[in-house]
């Protein structure tokens, strides 16, 4: 096959590409330039796109003997993925950028350009399985390594992107994947893995999103409407969040407080106990699927956060919102999250949080 491999200038992008020039396939690597204004290097290991970073993937390329080339899709990454981010904080919701990413940039803009110049797949250095059939059918599953396993910010692809995907490592532990590097003389071999939110370097998400939105002043109370502070904008704040309340009343039974609410119409931002947190219900919207679509009820497993553990759940699509019950309770869960539906290791699909109910109220 033709492969497009997609080379961050990390080390599981760079092992990726490897297997898959030793798989047979005649692989060509390419970088995505996805900042207008990109930094020299990156601050150890926040953020990624750095020049640094694109200088990694070239020579990890030239290593492996297979063309390169970058990629500037800063515009598209900015519209789909920044602007997104920002819109989602000002509506009180609480969006995750990298399943944006995956399903704007590397898994439709990345894919559609590569199958338009005559690629068959697109590589990446993701931890995930992809189990194909006798008769052509895909199935994504999770990563052998469950520590790195990234299948939930892989739920929103569909079985067409599937279907054109590789995901090299899904069998390996990063340990294995680092050990590779070294023997194959890459010189990322050790390189710090990226975290936090690859377009704000400085890990102060608050800064960005001010000076974007600015300051909205506006109240924060109980869940009784009493007013226990203010706050300078409700984009600083997202369900289940803890730190930075700055309340001026402490609560009557001493007990730390958590934001339950975010209101941007009002500016309110409502906080309480962490029990208060808990949710069994909940709604999503634009549902995605791997495969084929769910009919009926359904029993299967659920996560809500990229590192968080799945839960039993009773599942049912109600024309275009997945409803699910969970058999225990979640705690912190947002408007804006993706909940991201399992059946046992394979993923079956994702959708949008919009709405969660408490175990109290849920019928």
């Amino acid at each position: 096959m033709r492969v497009l491999a997609a080379m961050s200038g990390g080390v599981d992008s760079a092992v990726a590409a490897a297997r898959a020039v030793d798989a047979g396939h005649e692989v060509t690597g390419v970088h995505l330039a996805l900042s207008k204004n990109p930094q020299s290097f990156r601050s150890g290991a926040r953020g990624c796109c750095s020049r640094e970073d694109a200088h990694d993937a070239r020579r990890a390329a030239d290593r492996l003997g297979i063309p390169f080339y970058v990629w500037d899709l800063s515009d598209r990454f900015a519209a789909e993925v920044v602007e997104d981010f920002v819109a989602e904080y000002a509506a009180g919701r609480t969006p995750n950028p990298c399943l944006r990413c995956n399903e704007k940039i590397k898994f439709e803009a990345v894919l559609e350009r590569g199958l338009a110049l005559g690629f068959d797949a697109v590589c990446t250095g993701h931890y995930a399985r992809l189990e194909r059939g006798e008769d052509g059918s895909v199935e994504l599953h999770r990563a052998v390594d469950q520590a790195k396993d990234q299948s939930y910010v892989l739920g929103v692809l569909t079985a067409h992107q599937l279907a054109h995907s590789l995901f090299p490592l899904g069998p390996s532990t990063k340990i294995e994947v680092r050990a590779e590097a070294a023997a194959r003389g890459l010189s990322v071999a050790a390189k710090p893995d990226s975290h936090d939110i690859c377009f704000i370097a400085d890990g102060d998400t608050a800064g960005f999103l001010d000076a974007r939105l600015g300051r909205r002043p506006g109240a924060v109370v109980d869940a009784d409407g009493t007013l226990l502070g203010e706050h300078d904008g409700t984009h600083h704040f997202t369900v289940g969040q803890r730190r930075g309340l700055r309340l001026g009343v402490p609560a009557a039974d001493g007990r730390p407080r958590f934001v339950l609410d975010v209101t941007p119409v009002s500016g309110t931002v409502t906080v309480g106990p962490r029990e208060a947190l808990a949710v069994t219900h909940l709604a999503g919207t634009r549902p995605t699927w791997t495969g084929a679509v769910p009919a009926g009820r359904w029993r299967g497993l659920v996560q809500v956060r990229a590192h968080g553990g799945p839960v039993g759940a009773t599942l049912e699509l109600r024309k275009d919102e997945l409803v699910v019950d969970t058999d225990q309770p979640l705690v912190g869960v947002a408007p804006g999250q993706a909940v991201v539906a399992y059946d046992d290791t394979r993923v079956v699909g994702s959708a949008t949080i919009s709405s969660t109910r408490s175990p109290a109220l849920t019928s």
